[in-house]
């Protein structure tokens, strides 16, 4: 199982579409390059902040309470606020950002902004969108195969080494991005690359 495959499964055409509005009229194909970069940051960041114990169990207790896939019945309606989670810390996507990725937010939105083209006020709208999705895929991964913590964290690093061994440069520039602590070192090469690598993604 590769959670960035089920998600970018999530990430129809009529969902880019959507999100694309939701930001405020961008570019589509600049929302679905963004999308993808947004996607793979956080689920290799999740499998960082899972590679410890207290990592993997803080993020069992976020999805057990908070995240239990259901969000994703009812995707369009959610992201345009038409439907209103009861809880709603399901679709908190500044809060959710905050606790993934703390201070490096700022620097995933300008890599990501360099990645795809789209400005970066854009850029941290859309992760705000994106964020409760990609909790709500991995809690219904989780109720769906009865993961414990363990296997919460063994299917995060699973699905980035997976996408690493299939030689996805994505996942190595933001591996690469990460391991810089964000410090910007990285957006030149991303900046070259990544509208080439990503352009085609959504295109579906």
């Amino acid at each position: 199982m590769n959670l960035i495959d089920l998600l970018q499964g999530q990430l129809s055409g009529g969902l880019v579409d959507q999100l694309s509005q939701q930001i405020g009229g961008a570019d589509r194909e600049q929302t679905a390059t963004a999308a993808q970069g947004i996607v793979t940051t956080l689920v290799s960041q999740l499998a960082r902040n899972a590679s410890t114990p207290e990592g993997a169990q803080s993020l069992n207790n976020a999805l057990e309470r908070d995240h239990d896939g259901s969000i994703l019945d009812n995707l369009t309606d959610v992201l345009t606020g038409n439907v209103q989670p009861q809880n709603q810390s399901t679709v908190n996507g500044l809060g959710i950002l905050k606790h993934v990725l703390g201070d490096r937010q700022g620097g995933v939105a300008n890599m990501v902004s360099q990645m795809s083209g789209l400005e970066s006020g854009k850029t941290m709208q859309l992760m705000g969108l994106l964020a409760p999705v990609v909790m709500g895929m991995l809690g219904k991964a989780k109720n769906q195969n009865g993961l414990d913590v363990g296997g919460i964290a063994n299917l995060l690093n699973g699905t980035v080494s997976q996408q690493q061994q299939t030689g996805n440069p994505t996942v190595n520039m933001i591996s690469r991005f990460l391991d810089a602590d964000g410090d910007g070192s990285a957006l030149d090469d991303i900046a070259n690359m990544g509208m080439k690598i990503l352009g085609g993604l959504f295109k579906k």
